[in-house]
Parts: structure tokens; sequence; C-alpha cells
């Protein structure tokens, strides 16, 4: 399935609130469901459900009412390491961890028209993925972030221009430490666009948010031009 998504991709990650103690009535559940709400009214093009502490019936719970919200918008929804809840939910398809199933995997149990997303951090790991079938990797840490810092060193934005052209016309996502001021920088890269947990946790900010970040997109366009 081609990710036919217009740059720069915005890629919304789940803070990870839920624990196992949530249920479906609980605070944090809403409150992510208020957030799917509002990216898609933003128009992010992609959101994953990255929530590690909860139950699988719960994970289940918010991938199913977060694709009826999805459904019929522009915005498509990924499940983190789940492919069997992604798909039973009705999610538009999974993101892949390196502890996850490989991209190829997936790709022949789920079908052509299953969307597949890979966490990568080497050049290595991001030719694997697109030989796997994976219709886009997200590669970093790119800058520093203490919640990347079991990765390792950030990969830098030398590293992840030589990533994105190589696999060119692959789409390459930047994560790790971006803020609106380093979204140009990434882009100037190469990038396809970003993912973040925290740029894109303020519901109320948002879609101003994207709407600067697609701005800065096509002044990276116009540069390129020139």
């Amino acid at each position: 399935m081609p990710l036919d998504l217009q740059p720069p991709i915005t890629y919304l990650i789940t803070s990870g609130e839920t624990t196992a103690a949530t249920c479906t009535t609980s605070k944090e559940f809403s409150r992510l469901l208020e957030l799917v709400e509002t990216a898609v009214t933003a128009h992010i093009s992609l959101i994953q459900i990255r929530e590690k502490n909860a139950t699988a019936s719960v994970v289940y719970e918010l991938a199913l009412r977060a694709s009826a919200i999805t459904r019929a918008s522009t915005t498509r929804l990924l499940i983190n390491d789940r492919a069997d809840v992604a798909s039973a939910a009705g999610a538009d398809g999974v993101h892949l961890t390196t502890r996850s199933l490989e991209a190829a995997v997936i790709r022949e149990t789920f079908g052509p028209d299953f969307l597949i997303g890979v966490s990568s951090h080497s050049f290595a790991e991001a030719r694997a993925a697109r030989a796997g079938g994976a219709d886009f990797v997200v590669f970093g840490p790119v800058f520093e972030t203490a919640s990347k810092r079991t990765y390792g060193a950030p990969v830098g934005l030398k590293m992840l221009s030589e990533v994105a052209n190589e696999l060119a016309p692959f789409p390459v996502i930047a994560l790790g430490g971006i803020d609106e001021s380093k979204v140009l920088d990434c882009l100037r890269a190469g990038a396809s666009g970003v993912a973040a947990i925290r740029l894109f946790s303020q519901a109320e900010d948002l879609a101003k948010i994207v709407e600067r970040l697609r701005s800065q997109g096509s002044h990276n366009d116009l540069l390129e031009e020139d």
C-alpha cells in the first residue's frame, strides 16, 4: 500500500499515559480519543496509538473507537506493535518496533492494503524495513531526547540526510527531540516529515502547529526549486 500522503507528513504518537488500571471510562482513555478527534480536524497525516502499559482489551477498545473517528478522514491510524489488534479494530495498519515481528511477516499475513511503519535507528534497519515491504520508516533519534537515550547517541541530521537520500522516494520520517524550530532542518535533510509525541500532544494548539509545519514544508519546496 503506497503511503499516499502529501509531505510534510505529520505523525502524532500518543504519550503512553494509560496504565494496566485504565478502562474505557478512565479520564486518560477519553483524553486520547479527544486528541484523535482534534488531530483529524487538524489534518494530521498519521496517528500511532502507542499505549504499551494498557491491557490488550483496552488497546483494542481504544483502536476501535479511534478508527471510527479517523475512517472518513485523510488521517491514517496505526497501532503500535499489535497488527492483530489493528486489523480486528479496523485501523489502517501497524507500527513495528525493533522487537516486533519483521515487516515481511506482517505484509504476508495482512496483505497489500495494510499500512506498515517501522522504527529504525540505522541504515541496516531502514533498508531491511523497505525490503520487507514496509510503507515507511521512522528514523532517529535525530536530536537528543530523554525518551530515546536507550537507543544511544542521536543520529544527527547528517545521518538522516544519508538515509533519506539513499532510500528515496521511500518515505523516511524523522523522530527524536523535534520541536518546531527543528522541523525545517529535518525536511531540508530529506525527511518526508516528522514524528513526535510532545510536539503534537497539546490538543488546543494542534491545528496551528500543523498549519505552521505545512508552511515550513512549502517554504522548503521553494528553496529546493531555487
